[in-house]
């Protein structure tokens, strides 16, 4: 491939990546649908499904990282990567994108990982135990209102996944 194709190449995807956060959701849907080829996951907020949709066509375009890469990045920048996703106390890892789900009191609520935390109700909190107190307005420990302790699977009678 010539240099001007490889110019034209490129140019394309970078003029998609700039318009996307000027695309309505109904855009970004339809986007998601014809380049992804799945449908849309539900709980995704806007912000993060712009996020997404630019990596998947940043990564259709130049390719992902494969392995190896991967694990020369982690020798350099453990910490960096590490905080890539959620830790709760009993060690289960939340990657950014996931949704906690917890009823309480009749009601549903879904709690995004976020790269900065947790957001759920449109405000973000760093702790799992802001969140639970923000829902329920007593002092709990978030991975334990959300299940992801010992005690609370062996007091649900279960596995709380």
């Amino acid at each position: 491939m010539d240099d001007m194709a490889k110019k034209s190449a490129s140019a394309a995807p970078a003029a998609e990546l700039a318009q996307l956060p000027s695309l309505d959701l109904d855009e970004l849907v339809r986007i998601w649908k014809v380049r992804i080829g799945r449908k849309v996951p539900l709980h995704l907020p806007r912000y993060l499904l712009v996020r997404l949709l630019a990596y998947r066509l940043q990564a259709q375009a130049s390719g992902n990282l494969d392995r190896s890469l991967r694990s020369q990045l982690e020798q350099f920048a453990p910490e960096k990567l590490a905080a890539h996703g959620a830790k709760t106390a009993a060690g289960v890892k939340l990657k950014p994108g996931s949704v906690l789900v917890r009823e309480h009191q009749g009601d549903l609520h879904r709690v995004v990982v976020i790269d900065s935390g947790y957001q759920w109700s449109d405000r973000t909190y760093s702790s799992l135990s802001q969140v639970a107190f923000a829902i329920t307005g007593t002092k709990w420990n978030g991975p334990r209102f959300f299940g992801f302790d010992q005690k609370s699977r062996h007091a649900n009678g279960g596995d709380a996944r």
